[in-house]
């Protein structure tokens, strides 16, 4: 899957005198600005090592055997990581993020759909995520007051939009000095946990308590981080080679994810709650769990911030990210302060199958339109109702699969997204527009 050196399968570089943010949110990242491979992954896994992932797991540990459980996980964190990998390898070769190649799957004025999908789910992960953040620190601190946990939403979520309107570096920094502290914490809180249960064996020796189809567990693991999945191109458009990205959404999307579902069933099933960070309040170590809990937020809800500046960039077709950033925080952080996080977590897990299947039709289009490159001269239709009517029919029978309780949703969304596109592709009379190679 590597891509081939120079700009082979890249959308044609437009001048840097046009480009007025660095992080160019919606023209190609060109060579110069391309990150290392170290630097991509460092972001990437930053962003998926999510304490809130923990209650995916917790929610699985007491359904399973211990084997089942570590099927269950690898099964999971495999079609996810897979899927991502996809997704990310096409950011690195055309160096657009993911609503910007969307204009050119569903055209300038569809793409519009896939700005508010992505953008609008964003904003509202962005306001649960602040006001989980001052409910739990309300409650390792004994705080009763709103003032107070209103206090702590606000500074928070200025940390963390300050850090998206600094952009990729500002993400890079974070996630460099607070991941290996997170996943130190982390790690110990594991080994504290089999302490308790005496050791894996111990752990091996539960028996599962509660039922869940093999189906549904492994919807539940790609669910965790699937439509944050879908903006992996985000981030890996800076990465130098397609095989960089490909190896960085594994590191984050198959391993550091798959770890946080996996620490937050182990924790389920020794101390009964999933969340590592309230698991250290049962310890007593409100301290470091308030370091688990900022440090750990802070990055996420970044690069949450991150999607949702560049998706209003596309939206308004602005050429910076930085109003939009700073527009959604705000949004947000009203959001939290009315208590959204009590009200919105299921509205965003349904949003969860209709989003994978957009990827599905992104790289569909790609494989079978874009991959010998996208030429400077080609300008997308103002809508590609082929690739339209593909989502629409992809996200309908992802609905119905989960309305059904048969396969995996997101998995036959993506898939039938991706059939459908690569289909209708090839018999359509612009399968290979002007300007591209035999």
């Amino acid at each position: 899957m590597s891509s081939a050196p120079g700009t082979e399968g890249r959308v044609a570089e437009a001048p840097d005198a046009g480009v007025v943010d660095p992080d160019y949110p919606v023209t190609p990242v060109p060579a110069h600005a391309r990150k290392s491979f170290f630097s991509v992954a460092v972001v990437l896994l930053g962003f998926t090592v999510f304490t809130p992932t923990m209650l995916a797991g917790a929610a699985l540990g007491p359904a399973f055997t211990f084997g089942d459980l570590l099927l269950v996980i690898a099964i999971g964190s495999l079609v996810l990581g897979t899927y991502v990998a996809v997704m990310g390898w096409i950011g690195a070769r055309t160096g657009l993020t993911t609503v910007v190649m969307a204009r050119y799957t569903l055209g300038t004025r569809g793409a519009k759909l896939a700005s508010l999908l992505l953008g609008g789910t964003q904003i509202g992960w962005y306001g649960v995520v602040v006001g989980t953040i001052g409910d739990l620190t309300a409650e390792a601190l004994g705080w009763q007051s709103y003032g107070a946990r209103a206090a702590v939403m606000i500074v928070t979520s200025a940390l963390m939009c300050a850090t998206a309107y600094w952009g990729y570096r500002g993400m890079y920094w974070v996630s460099l000095v607070s991941t290996p502290l997170i996943l130190v914490l982390a790690f110990w809180v594991l080994a504290r946990s089999l302490q308790e249960v005496g050791g894996f064996g111990g752990l091996a020796g539960i028996e599962p308590t509660t039922s869940m189809a093999i189906a549904v567990a492994v919807t539940t693991v790609v669910g965790t981080f699937v439509s944050a999945g879908t903006q992996a191109p985000n981030w890996t458009r800076f990465a130098r080679r397609g095989s960089h990205a490909v190896w960085a959404c594994v590191i984050g999307f198959f391993v550091g994810n798959g770890l946080m579902v996996f620490f937050g069933a182990v924790g389920a099933l020794t101390f009964g709650e999933g969340d590592f960070v309230l698991v250290l309040y049962q310890l007593g170590l409100v301290g470091w769990g308030l370091v688990l809990l900022f440090g750990n937020l802070w990055k996420s809800n970044a690069d949450t911030a991150y999607a949702f500046g560049v998706a209003g960039a596309e939206l308004f077709d602005r050429p910076s990210k930085a109003p939009f950033v700073i527009g959604g925080s705000v949004i947000a952080t009203l959001l939290a302060l009315t208590g959204v996080q009590n009200h919105l977590v299921d509205y965003l897990v349904l949003l969860g199958t209709f989003i994978p299947p957009l990827g599905g039709v992104i790289i569909g289009d790609f494989l079978a339109r874009w991959r010998r490159g996208i030429p400077a001269d080609h300008r997308p239709p103002a809508l590609r109702w082929s690739n339209i009517a593909a989502y629409a029919v992809a996200a309908a029978l992802a609905w119905l699969s989960g309305e059904l309780g048969v396969g995996i949703p997101p998995v036959i969304g993506i898939l039938v997204a991706v059939a459908l596109s690569m289909g209708l592709a090839r018999m359509s009379s612009d399968r290979r527009p002007a300007g591209l190679s035999a």
